[in-house]
């Protein structure tokens, strides 16, 4: 059950990734500079609040180091790029596992 989901989840995210990626270079053709959406800016259109309310939760409930050192950089990212490697990772932990050929397992 759970392979499953994180195979659903995967094809999504994979699919949500490609989409962004031709969003992305559609805008960037049209205003001929490089112009990648970051997670940063998609976390602000999508969470009422955006990330300066994500940053006093997590400032609040851990430490203000990791804010800085770690979720700073991971924001940055390009958000279709980050959606992709992730739903390629929930690909590959979803895999079914191979099973043996019949005929040539007692061999």
């Amino acid at each position: 059950m759970l392979k499953f989901l994180a195979r659903m989840l995967g094809l999504l995210l994979v699919a949500a990734g490609f989409v962004g990626l031709v969003i992305d270079g559609t805008r960037s053709m049209v205003n001929n500079v490089i112009s990648l959406t970051s997670v940063d800016s998609l976390i602000g259109l999508v969470v009422p609040g955006g990330v300066p309310g994500l940053q006093t939760r997590v400032a609040a409930r851990f430490s203000p180091w990791l804010w800085d050192s770690l979720i700073v950089p991971l924001l940055q990212l390009p958000a279709s790029v980050t959606a992709f490697l992730v739903g390629a990772f929930l690909l590959w932990l979803g895999q079914r596992s191979m099973e043996p050929i019949g005929y040539l397992a007692g061999r």
